[in-house]
């Protein structure tokens, strides 16, 4: 039973200090609420009281994915969003018959894909996979700060591999991108199952579920700044000699733009984590310092190929969306931070 409708009870006293209303019955019977139970209160903004049944304390734990109509490509995808939705216990299997071998590596595949997830049954016709992740082994704040730093270093590996023309740096990027993936899937999963379940929110670092959605954007976009770090790496990997015919002045201001754009990206993550609004500012006239970067550093290239012009370009404007996705992020930390008193800001 899920309702958006407002319903309007009557407040009664019980006591000289107690002020009690009842529950709605059906409400009760769903979750087998009865009387002597305890059922757990959470006070949040805004007035509102949020009353869980014990049973929300424990997670959604189980799902079962019918393979029959399914390729394996939609299998996988499938195994990925029950581990984002906050299933415990996944469960693969056919109505009839056994398992094909592209469905058993499907299985396999999202397993080395997602953080804490593993096979703890096989048969010819069925697979059990577990995730073993507790939300309260990890915080929203520290998975983003993670993977802003797992980004920056693709990023700066990628760079540092077009300089020096490295082809095993290039790959050392392109090798941690799995790493990124894994920690924004599992920023996903607990922030849907800080959603569904409020006790969670707390256990994941956060006061109320208010900052989820912002929570859920900032991950994405970092999840954005890692592929631009990717792309940087492959064409390391496609360009003559893994390196751009340049001078140490060109590829100096390339190196430095980068810099300057890890210094954005990881102030933007530091304005979310400390809803400080003056770090939002801070990131604000960074990124204008550095909008006209790529046109000047393109104005001041030496004459080369037009196929080399492109790949440099590329990398530039990879590097830009970067600034981009970053001060998206500090725009999302300046939402966050003006929802409480600061000294900017007084709420009545």
């Amino acid at each position: 039973m899920e309702s958006t409708d407002m319903e309007s009870r009557k407040v009664q006293r019980l006591g000289p200090s107690t002020l009690a209303m009842t529950l709605p019955a059906e409400w009760a019977k769903e979750y087998g609420v009865e009387k002597g139970d305890e059922v757990s209160i959470r006070m949040g903004g805004k007035g509102t009281l949020t009353v869980l049944p014990e049973s929300a304390n424990t997670e959604d734990s189980t799902a079962t994915i019918h393979a029959d109509e399914l390729d394996a490509g939609a299998l996988e995808r499938a195994i990925v969003a029950q581990y984002v939705l906050g299933r415990r216990v996944i469960h693969v299997q056919q109505r009839e018959g056994a398992l094909d071998s592209d469905h058993i590596n499907a299985v396999y595949r999202a397993e080395t894909q997602l953080m804490g997830l593993g096979v703890i049954e096989e048969t010819p016709e069925r697979i059990a996979i577990r995730c073993s992740v507790d939300p309260e082994d990890f915080t929203l704040d520290n998975l983003l700060e993670r993977l802003e730093n797992t980004g920056s270093t693709m990023r700066e590996e990628a760079i540092k591999a077009l300089a020096h023309g490295n082809p095993d740096l290039a790959q050392r990027a392109l090798n941690r991108e799995r790493q990124a993936n894994k920690i924004f899937v599992l920023l996903l999963r607990l922030i849907f199952t800080a959603y569904q379940n409020p006790n969670l929110a707390r256990a994941v670092g956060l006061e109320s579920g208010f900052p989820l959605i912002g929570y859920r954007s900032v991950a994405k976009n970092l999840e954005l700044t890692a592929d631009n770090a990717d792309d940087i790496a492959e064409i390391v990997l496609d360009v003559n000699d893994h390196s751009f015919d340049l001078d140490q002045a060109a590829m100096r201001e390339i190196r430095e733009f980068n810099d300057k754009i890890s210094d954005l990206t990881s102030l933007a993550v530091r304005a979310v984590v400390e809803r400080d609004y003056d770090l939002t500012i801070e990131a604000r006239e960074l990124f204008h310092e550095l909008s006209d970067r790529e046109q000047t550093i393109l104005q001041d290239l030496p004459e080369m190929s037009n196929e080399e012009l492109l790949q440099v370009r590329e990398v530039l404007v990879t590097l830009q969306q970067t600034a981009q996705y970053a001060m998206r992020n500090a725009e999302i930390a300046a939402n966050l931070s003006l929802n409480e008193e600061s000294d900017h800001v007084t709420i009545e």
